[in-house]
């Protein structure tokens, strides 16, 4: 046993579990308005999906009802305050460790939204999958404010689309660094 006490997350993830936020941004830092994404890039849905396929995905509530069912072949694990709340299909959640722990076994977790959760669950990730949209976006939901720093860029895959908007974006790719 060791004589210092491991932090509540430490103990509940898995020692080789890599939590991994994923989250499509403008340039303002902008990932939604009005609960639904501010932009149409299908080919960043099919990189969610990719990433996704096979793992949990914590979400909380108000993402759960922008995307309004779960998401084939992966466990949706949904933050909710509403201990009342039962979502067919889903895995409940009433905090952030609560559902991480409801994850255990996963090689890796997704944290994908929305704006509070990426909040709580900044300094607990290990990778940063960013989709950063070359461009400011008007919106209500922001992504919060991180030292880059901190984090060391591994990949970056630029991309443009003509419909079914105009749109520039990189697929990036950030591992915490010590880690």
């Amino acid at each position: 046993m060791h004589s210092s006490t491991p932090s509540p997350v430490s103990r509940i993830r898995h020692p080789e579990s890599r939590l991994s936020i994923l989250v499509a941004m403008a340039k303002n830092r902008t990932i939604g308005v009005n609960n639904t994404l501010p932009w149409r890039c299908p080919e960043d849905l099919k990189h969610f999906k990719a990433l996704t396929m096979g793992h949990h995905m914590i979400m909380g509530r108000k993402t759960f009802d922008s995307i309004g069912k779960p998401l084939p072949g992966r466990t949706t694990v949904v933050v909710t305050r509403d201990r009342n709340l039962k979502i067919e299909g889903c895995v409940m959640a009433h905090s952030l460790q609560d559902a991480i722990a409801a994850c255990a076994n996963d090689s890796e977790v997704f944290i994908v939204g929305g704006a509070e959760i990426y909040t709580q669950s900044l300094d607990l990730a290990d990778t940063l999958y960013i989709t950063e949209i070359q461009q400011d976006v008007e919106g209500d939901a922001h992504f919060p404010e991180f030292d880059r720093n901190v984090w060391q860029e591994t990949a970056r895959e630029v991309r443009s689309q003509q419909e079914p908007q105009p749109l520039e974006y990189h697929f990036v790719t950030y591992r915490r660094k010590g880690r």
